[in-house]
């Protein structure tokens, strides 16, 4: 037989049996309703009930049911049964597309990481390492899952809950309304076992008023609102010099007050610099002589003043004393301009509002970061973007926190028991540390788990630099990437990342011989650029290092259970701003002229 008449027959036979088969899904069940629904009838009639006979049910209802009416018939062994099969169909339909489709519309994307892929964050594993790190939980029976690790969310379509563990550190790069605080901040707070620090911009309706009565129950809650976000009462005071005393601190000290006002990119020219080392020697004094802060605005003023000067020789730093002398004997134009710099940096200590929060205040008590690193209890950082001098002191205070847990963790024999976490969203705004970067490396192991939050790659490479965005990358051993990426070189970087897949390709030729089939290979990205900025909300990519990357569901906290007391305590910590900001802003007597 020719090949033309083969290949012609073979084509046949397939869409025989393609046919044959889908008379058989038809059929098949459809007999069985036939019968089945028959019997019902018949029993509503009154009339005997057959044996098990679905054939003939479907093409003889009348020799099957024999005495029934011909009408009853036709509704229970006809019509019912088409209707059952088609409603059947729609529900199996409604299901599939849920599978595919699911969490309001979001597609599963396939090649991702399955659960063994990702076994290290999910429960077992991560609540054996969280025995292994802390030795309060070593002879535990029962860990809840709080205590093992920080959810991050759903594995993508499944119910296996993502943790990272209590050695990690990470990097959340979500775009504003993507979840970031909803999904990650907010309930990361709620679970932490230990000290919690949270930096933001943003008070009501944001993770201040949903965790503030939570966490007041596990501890104290300081709040540090030195702008006023949250027209919160001032009922502490912290004291920045208080880790100035040596020459490293006040560096660091001044250098917050140069991140928060100069970008990383305009912080290499001698202005710059020279402000700096003006603004941490002066500081250094103030230090040494148990000064408050504000003072240091006098003798920026006043350069010829020799008070620092005679600090710095007394307390036996005589080269540092010499460098300050240098400058105030200068070129008076140097001088003016390099005292103006530092005048600009620390320009928010001339606001009396703000300085009361870093000044020793009466009847008001004193936030001290060593005690509360051994606490349970949570401090709250409220920044507007651009503050300037005040964001500086959030960076400042949440840095020195940082340190101090460091200390603390070095006494304890390495690590914090219970851990410390570091929430720092709207790091790129309101908490700009400058060698975050480096902390990075480090600060996992001594159980401090730094979480920062960016709404942006180029954000972060702004305040950092290209070097040290890439090094916090580099060092950050979970990554979360969130909806709203649209950045084409970062989402081309995280396509690269999650890798390629094989894709079989079938084509099909048709010759005088007949039809030909052939299947070949490709390599296609598992998920392109595109795909990753249309991510819709509600999704995030994980990638953890040494694993695939994995699709998450995210989990916000409105949809856990205990969201009703939740919502109800937001609303009450709302209300609570809203009359605060009402009673300040309220006219008086005066602004209507005297009374009459």
């Amino acid at each position: 037989m020719p090949p033309s008449s083969s290949s012609s027959n073979t084509d046949g036979y397939e869409l025989v049996l393609r046919l044959l088969l889908g008379v058989l899904a038809v059929v098949f069940p459809l007999s069985h309703l036939a019968w089945l629904s028959g019997n019902i009838t018949a029993y509503l009639t009154g009339t005997s009930w057959a044996s098990y006979q679905p054939t003939n049910a479907l093409l003889r209802p009348e020799q099957v049911w024999p005495d029934a009416a011909e009408t009853s018939l036709l509704i229970g062994a006809r019509i019912v049964p088409v209707l059952l099969l088609l409603a059947l169909g729609a529900g199996a339909g409604v299901l599939w597309a849920r599978h595919n489709n699911r969490s309001g519309g979001r597609k599963k994307i396939t090649d991702m990481a399955k659960a063994r892929d990702i076994e290290p964050l999910m429960a077992k594993a991560i609540t054996d390492k969280a025995r292994s790190l802390r030795p309060s939980l070593k002879n535990s029976k029962h860990i809840d899952a709080k205590d093992t690790g920080i959810l991050l969310g759903n594995l993508q379509g499944s119910r296996h809950e993502v943790r990272m563990g209590f050695e990690d550190v990470a990097v959340a790069i979500m775009a504003p309304r993507s979840g970031k605080t909803t999904s990650l901040a907010i309930p990361s707070m709620l679970g932490a076992p230990g000290p919690v620090l949270l930096t933001s911009n943003k008070a009501a309706g944001d993770a201040f008023t949903t965790a503030y009565e939570a966490r007041a129950r596990a501890g104290a809650v300081w709040t540090m609102d030195p702008q006023q976000i949250a027209h919160a009462a001032r009922e502490m005071w912290w004291n920045p010099l208080a880790s100035a005393t040596t020459l490293d601190g006040a560096n660091r000290l001044a250098g917050h007050f140069l991140a928060a006002s100069v970008d990383a990119s305009q912080q290499g020219d001698f202005w710059t610099k020279a402000g700096s080392n003006i603004l941490s020697q002066l500081l250094l004094a103030a230090a040494l002589d148990e000064r408050p802060i504000t003072d240091i605005m006098q003798w920026l003023a006043f350069p010829a003043d020799r008070t620092p000067l005679d600090i710095l020789r007394d307390h036996d730093f005589a080269a540092v004393a010499a460098q300050l002398k240098g400058t105030v004997e200068g070129p008076p134009e140097t001088r003016d301009g390099i005292y103006e710099t530092a005048r600009q940096y620390a320009s928010a200590l001339l606001n009396a509002e703000i300085a009361a929060w870093v000044t020793p205040q009466k009847d008001v008590p004193e936030f001290r970061p060593e005690k509360f690193v051994t606490s349970t209890d949570t401090l709250f950082l409220l920044s507007k973007d651009g503050g300037g001098g005040a964001s500086a002191l959030i960076a400042a205070c949440a840095d020195s926190v940082m340190r101090a847990a460091t200390a603390q963790a070095e006494r304890a024999g390495g690590r914090l028991d219970p851990p410390m976490l570091a929430i720092l969203d709207e790091a790129a705004n309101v908490c700009k540390i400058s060698d975050l970067p480096d902390l990075y490396s480090h600060l996992g192991s001594r159980g401090i788990i730094p979480i920062t939050i960016l709404q942006s790659y180029r954000q972060g490479q702004k305040v950092w630099g290209d070097a040290g965005m890439d090094a916090m990358w580099s060092a950050s051993t979970v990554k979360v990437i969130g909806s709203g990426i649209d950045d084409p070189d970062f989402a081309d970087k995280l396509s690269r990342l999650i890798g390629d897949h094989d894709v079989e390709t079938t084509s099909t030729s048709h010759s005088e011989s007949g039809k030909s089939t052939s299947v070949s290979m490709r390599q296609e990205r598992i998920l392109p650029a595109d795909a990753i900025r249309a991510l819709p909300k509600g999704t995030a990519l994980c990638f953890a290092t040494g694993m695939r990357a994995a699709m998450l569901d995210l989990r916000p906290w409105y949809r856990e259970p205990g969201a009703e007391e939740l919502s109800a305590a937001s609303a009450r910590a709302s209300q609570a701003i809203t009359a605060r900001a009402v009673a300040k802003h309220a006219p008086t007597q005066s602004d209507f002229g005297p009374a009459t």
